[in-house]
């Protein structure tokens, strides 16, 4: 039968998980910021060319309706 972990191997597994996934949520920020970064240009490209985007998405919202 495996002997169960002392209590100091217990906190150091969680602390590390701890640390590992702060890591991680700072990359998915970073991640996000960026993608946010080339929407925005996006969008206002689109704007620039005379697309109404509050119209399309309306249009979509009407369509997923008609869908369900």
């Amino acid at each position: 039968m495996p002997k169960e972990p002392s209590k100091d191997e217990q906190i150091g597994f969680h602390k590390g998980a701890l640390s590992t996934l702060a890591k991680e949520r700072q990359e998915f920020v970073r991640i996000l910021q960026i993608v946010e970064q080339l929407m925005k240009v996006h969008i206002k490209s689109l704007q620039d060319l005379g697309v109404d985007l509050t119209k399309q998405e309306k249009l979509e919202e009407m369509a997923d309706e008609k869908r369900n």
